[in-house]
């Protein structure tokens, strides 16, 4: 088979030649999954020189169509051959896949975002509804990680719903016993809520918001942001690298905000995240080494070598400021010029419709209907041309809210 492509307009012309057989199936899919990666959403596959189609093939052509359809797209089929055209008339799939009249990306209507261009990416920002800046509450003491030191009296059940942004050390379970041999990274957005347990699995789990069920976390610790946000910036990384780092976005969105603290909720295509995770629960038995002194960090704390979850779609949820203080301050580090705190979980890979974008929607589809691959806390490899340095982003969108008040809720002491 042989596969070419261009620009016409709107469109990628994406023309196959050949059969579009079982074996060569893979090959097309690989094809039209890179011109999406791309951020091409109007895609015209030109059938004419296809002498025969599968229904291996068919089904390559309806998973594009549902996919870009999904998120306003358009798929179509062009000048298919007359066997390709006896096919998919006989399957009941002309009209689907060849209409009479195509949409174009011109003809829909758009509203006309701010821009604000960087080095790194360009910013669409568009103004949400007007809602009152978000407050964030600090929850328990982040300190007792030192020594392993979590115990019953320090845990905390805390419900996560849909209008609030959270992250922190915890575990799904029904008490602090229950849970004590799993608290791991979490992070909780939209309704929905994701963690990594410790126990040994490394598998992570999630709940999701339904009718009046409300996503339960026990806490040991965690920043939580209740309201609503203020701003959608959608992105795109520009320049040869064709990335864009956290500390990049994190700064753009102070700058979009205008505040000093501000609550970010992002969802993107990623080149690579950088972090960190447990591999053990800090509420087992105390130790002085734990997690952090050498060699005992290597049994408490996986790092990423290198770039990890490339090609997936993350889901981002922290708070970052330039002037961090308490009670917000012990939780936050170095991220750019500012300091910040953000969990990522990823997600296998799909496509975000372009423009204006609902987070809720977005966030419940994912953990609905994608495969949620890890969960981590991210941070920064500083260890110079021998790091992997910052978690990375293709393009994506982030919702930035202005924090005007953080308050703080200590559990007992050890």
């Amino acid at each position: 088979m042989e596969i070419s492509r261009r620009q016409a307009g709107d469109f990628i012309d994406v023309r196959v030649k050949g059969r579009l057989d079982g074996y060569w199936a893979d090959h097309l899919t690989r094809a039209l999954e890179q011109v999406v990666r791309e951020g091409c959403h109007h895609i015209r596959v030109n059938l004419a020189e296809v002498t025969y189609i599968s229904s291996i093939g068919i089904r390559v052509l309806v998973y594009f169509y549902q996919q870009l359809q999904g998120i306003q797209g358009v798929f179509v089929v062009a000048s298919p051959s007359e066997p390709v055209k006896k096919v998919l008339d006989l399957a009941r799939l002309g009209e689907l896949l060849m209409p009479e009249a195509v949409p174009s990306a011109a003809s829909q209507t758009m509203e006309i975002p701010r821009t604000l261009e960087r080095a790194a990416a360009t910013f669409e920002v568009r103004r949400l509804a007007p809602a009152p800046p978000l407050t964030c509450r600090v929850t328990g003491d982040p300190e007792l990680l030192i020594g392993c030191r979590f115990a019953e009296q320090h845990s905390r059940t805390t419900l996560f719903p849909d209008s609030t942004l959270g992250l922190g050390l915890g575990a799904f379970g029904n008490s602090f016993e229950d849970c004590r041999g799993r608290f791991g990274e979490f992070l909780a957005l939209a309704g929905a809520a994701a963690y990594l347990p410790t126990d040994g699995s490394n598998v992570p789990d999630y709940l999701l918001a339904e009718g009046a069920f409300v996503p339960e976390v026990q806490v040991l610790y965690s920043i939580a942001c209740e309201g609503s946000f203020a701003y959608l910036a959608r992105f795109e990384a520009a320049g040869v690298a064709a990335a864009v780092a956290l500390p990049e976005l994190v700064d753009a969105c102070l700058e979009i905000a205008g505040a000093p603290t501000v609550a970010i909720a992002l969802v993107a295509e990623s080149a690579g995240l950088i972090g960190a995770a447990l591999r053990r629960s800090p509420a087992g038995e105390p130790s002085d080494a734990a997690p952090f002194r050498h060699p005992e960090v290597r049994r408490w704390l996986s790092f990423s070598a290198e770039r990890s979850h490339t090609r997936s779609l993350a889901v981002v949820a922290g708070v970052a400021s330039r002037s961090p203080e308490r009670p917000l301050e012990p939780l936050l580090r170095p991220v750019g010029k500012a300091a910040g705190h953000f969990h990522a979980a990823a997600f296998s890979y799909r496509p975000l419709k372009k423009g204006r974008i609902e987070l809720h929607s977005t966030v419940k589809s994912l953990f609905g209907a994608e495969t949620l691959q890890g969960v981590l806390h991210l941070l920064g490899d500083d260890r110079g041309a021998a790091g992997a340095r910052e978690s990375e982003f293709v393009r994506g969108a982030c919702w930035v809210g202005p924090i005007s008040q953080i308050t703080s809720e200590r559990t007992a002491s050890p």
